[in-house]
């Protein structure tokens, strides 16, 4: 099986990392805020400015790009997926990755160390804004997401496994499946392979 695999947000606790920072950011910059938990943009998420988010970003997206976590089990689950087979394409659209800038190169490169860095195994690794089509293009069989607009997308052709947050869990049908942990999303990969 081709499984697509997201990282901010699946790989990654994205959510909690923009809410814990964005609120000492607005908070220590006396920017006024608030939290809509079911919200994906970051932005409407705190009720900011465009401006105001992107200088929220600029001062943290490095720092969080070397550092955050990985999520619990991710890269043992992936290499159990790897052992029996699978094919692993790493599909993401981590800001500045995407755009001809002076960052992207560079953005790149932190995300590919960051793989390496947590030991997480992939075939291949593909930077796009456009998941549905790289599927397509990919034959991918399956698809790890937690962008809702990603998975309403992808799921109208192949099996979304969401990662369920606050900001996803209005997204259903017959192609979503929806998981809790790692764990979680190797028993239901399991189910479809049957």
């Amino acid at each position: 099986m081709k499984i697509g695999i997201d990282i901010d947000g699946v790989l990654t606790d994205e959510y909690t990392y923009v809410l814990d920072n964005g609120i000492k950011y607005f908070s220590d910059n006396n920017i006024s805020y608030i939290v809509n938990r079911s919200i994906y943009d970051s932005e409407e998420i705190f009720g900011v400015s465009e401006d105001e988010y992107n200088d929220f970003w600029k001062e943290y997206i490095f720092e969080y790009s070397k550092n955050i976590p990985i999520r619990c089990h991710a890269s043992d689950i992936i290499k159990k997926l790897k052992e029996k087979g699978n094919e692993i394409f790493i599909i993401t659209s981590r800001s500045f990755t995407t755009y001809e800038n002076e960052n992207k190169d560079k953005m790149q490169y932190l995300v590919k160390e960051w793989l390496n860095k947590n030991s997480v195994l992939y075939d291949e690794i593909i930077f796009t804004r456009e998941k549905a089509g790289i599927c397509k293009q990919k034959n991918i069989d399956l698809m790890i997401e937690d962008k809702p607009e990603n998975i309403e997308d992808i799921s109208k052709e192949i099996p979304v496994i969401v990662y369920d947050c606050p900001y996803n869990e209005r997204i259903y049908n017959n192609n979503v499946i929806r998981c809790y942990s790692w764990y979680d999303i190797y028993e239901k990969i399991e189910k479809l392979e049957k």
